[in-house]
């Protein structure tokens, strides 16, 4: 009898949808969902609980390599230490991308290096169209929380839920918190 199957969806931000993964993993046992940034697996607690969890035999499944990994180096050690466990690594989107071959390992790397190189252009492109709209007078970055949320937050931290904590929860930085709870900034009007 094989191993179970766990399905891992992650976006970045409370604001973007997970239905498109779920959609892609469904059937599987188990389905782990995550919103929060790829960039540093450190803050990914969802996604270290399911490697730790995972056993011999079992499968885990993702519906592309840039939900499972930002970097190449970060995919490869998520890759290798699932390998040693016996967990197996699907990628929907890249069936060829088996790695359990020489040659599958070899096309994780060079996708996985394409996809680091697309997002630092995008990144690029973004930061020039910001610089544009900065020097036309045209950007100013959208208020994160609403009243509701300050005032919640408020009430969270007056009961003894760390900035920290609280700041997470709402999918913002501990500075932006802290911004709102103060009233400067955008928040000056709140």
């Amino acid at each position: 009898m094989g191993g179970r199957v766990y399905g891992y969806a992650r976006v970045s931000s409370k604001d973007q949808n997970l239905e498109r993964q779920r959609e892609a993993l469904a059937g599987v046992d188990v389905l782990v969902e995550e919103q929060v940034s790829g960039k540093n697996v450190a803050d990914r607690e969802k996604l270290r609980t399911l490697m730790a969890f995972a056993q011999a035999g079992d499968t885990i499944r993702v519906k592309s390599i840039d939900r499972l990994a930002r970097d190449t180096r970060d995919l490869l050690r998520i890759v290798d230490e699932l390998q040693a466990k016996g967990v197996a690594i699907e990628f929907l989107d890249s069936p060829m991308l088996n790695v359990t071959t020489k040659e599958g390992r070899a096309m994780l790397t060079v996708f996985a290096a394409f996809a680091e190189l697309e997002r630092e252009a995008i990144r690029e492109r973004q930061a020039e169209g910001i610089a544009l709209a900065k020097a036309a007078g045209k950007y100013r970055k959208a208020r994160r929380l609403t009243a509701e949320e300050i005032a919640a937050a408020r009430l969270r931290i007056e009961v003894g839920v760390s900035k920290a904590r609280v700041a997470k929860d709402l999918g913002v930085s501990r500075q932006t918190l802290y911004s709102a709870l103060e009233g400067r900034g955008s928040y000056s009007a709140v």
